[in-house]
């Protein structure tokens, strides 16, 4: 038996190996993660799987997360990938408030550091509203309720050392910092910038050659 198992690592040592760099690869250079939900809507949609790079802030060890040296920190507008401890769930979110900052929302309006942000209106319906956010230099699209929501509202707040306020672009449809609290440094485990392919669920999980390599 013990030759037999030696002969079949030998022929398959190839593979084994790669298998083996494959998964240290995914663990800390670069993954792919599934959208299942419409929280980021309208710059994610359900069925987007958005690359995922891992050394956007950290060097970690792989299968662990665990930060063996700091690149860089979160800047304000980054889309991140977080494993969250409150909610149990990765998630993926916006930065809007980073350490530092005052932070108020007054009917989807966002005050930062006692600046009101500038808005423009994409696409309007009977539901929600699409418009683009300058997020102090940054400009991104969301999504508002035109009812608005008990989300829609929150007092002024500064954000500590090592903690980041990160929100869905889909403003009243997203449990994000305005439900589970501010994200620690440490639960974030990568930036997205670019979807790697797009499934449309209610189309028996049909691609969607348009989103193919979308950039976010």
């Amino acid at each position: 038996m013990k030759v037999k198992m030696a002969d079949l690592y030998s022929e398959n040592k190839s593979f084994i190996l790669f298998i083996l760099l494959m998964c240290v690869f995914r663990s800390a250079v670069a993954d792919w993660n599934e959208v299942p939900t419409s929280s980021m809507q309208p710059t994610i949609v359900e069925g987007d799987r958005i690359l995922v790079n891992k050394l956007a802030y950290d060097v970690n060890t792989p299968f662990i997360h665990h930060s063996l040296y700091k690149l860089a920190d979160p800047l304000r507008g980054d889309i991140i990938i977080f494993d969250s401890e409150v909610s149990d769930k990765r998630l993926v979110k916006r930065v809007v408030g980073v350490p530092g900052d005052t932070i108020a929302m007054i009917d989807n309006v966002l005050y930062i550091n006692d600046q009101r942000l500038a808005y423009g209106n994409e696409r309007i319906n009977e539901r929600f509203s699409d418009k683009t956010e300058n997020l102090l230099g940054v400009q991104h699209s969301i999504r508002v309720a035109n009812a608005g929501s008990a989300l829609s509202s929150f007092p002024s707040m500064n954000i500590p050392t090592d903690y980041y306020l990160a929100m869905g672009d889909n403003r009243d449809n997203s449990a994000d910092s305005r439900v589970i609290g501010l994200v620690p440094r440490t639960e974030i485990i990568g930036r997205a910038k670019q979807v790697v392919i797009s499934l449309n669920y209610d189309n028996y999980y049909l691609p969607r050659s348009k989103r193919f390599l979308h950039t976010l």
